[in-house]
């Protein structure tokens, strides 16, 4: 199987070890960012692939601007929007999700 799929499929491996990395480590945060990292390369890839011109590199950006897609399954928003949630002033996330298998989920539900 080839394992470039597609131009930054290495780069979002990169982000996904980084991440564990960090998790591993005990600096969550980082894992958290790089995360999101890797789900902001995959939701490139799903727009170029929808015609969707992106030139914005910023993983949030891109994350917002799928979130403006009409036909946006509610598994696939309910992802997007754990990205996007802002930690509370204790530096945690006020759901209960692991933005790491989010990531890998993400990639899997829109890429295949």
């Amino acid at each position: 199987m080839m394992q470039d799929q597609f131009p930054e499929l290495n780069r979002f491996q990169t982000e996904i070890e980084m991440a564990v990395a960090a998790r591993a480590s005990g600096n969550e945060g980082k894992a958290r960012v790089c995360a999101r990292r890797a789900a902001g390369i995959i939701v490139g890839e799903y727009l170029r692939r929808q015609g969707v011109q992106i030139s914005d590199p910023s993983a949030y950006n891109r994350l917002r601007t799928l979130l403006t897609q009409r036909d946006l399954p509610p598994d696939i928003r309910s992802v997007v929007e754990h990205m996007l949630i802002r930690v509370t002033p204790d530096q945690q996330l006020p759901v209960n999700a692991d933005l790491i298998a989010e990531a890998q989920w993400l990639k899997t539900r829109l890429l295949g």
